[in-house]
């Protein structure tokens, strides 16, 4: 009878361990729940570093053209201040609207 009662009692203790340590794995610091949430966190700061770099290296090539070269001075003079040459002529295009049509009035009964 002692050897029995002695074996549900281990039982009884592992299955609280086990319970106990699986909680740990899935809700305690550093477990899964934890380490997704970090991964997306991660995965989020990477996709802003892409843009970050690609918005620098956008800004470091404007710097190189705008040191190096007159054209990008010249782009900036004419779409900024309205730079236009002598002998130069002026055209502005817009977009205008596709035209709205009117639906014909129902028949008078």
């Amino acid at each position: 009878m002692l050897s029995t009662l002695t074996g549900r009692l281990i039982l009884i203790v592992a299955i609280v361990v086990i319970a106990f340590l699986q909680f740990k794995l899935w809700m305690g610091e550093g477990g899964y729940r934890e380490r997704q949430r970090l991964a997306s966190l991660i995965q989020q700061q990477n996709q802003q570093n892409d843009q970050l770099a690609e918005r620098n290296r956008v800004l470091s090539a404007e710097v190189h053209d705008l040191k190096d070269g007159m054209e990008a001075v010249e782009e900036h003079a004419r779409l900024d201040l309205g730079l236009i040459r002598p002998h130069e002529t002026f055209v502005q295009l817009t977009a205008l609207p596709p035209p709205v049509i009117a639906a014909p009035a129902p028949p008078a009964s």
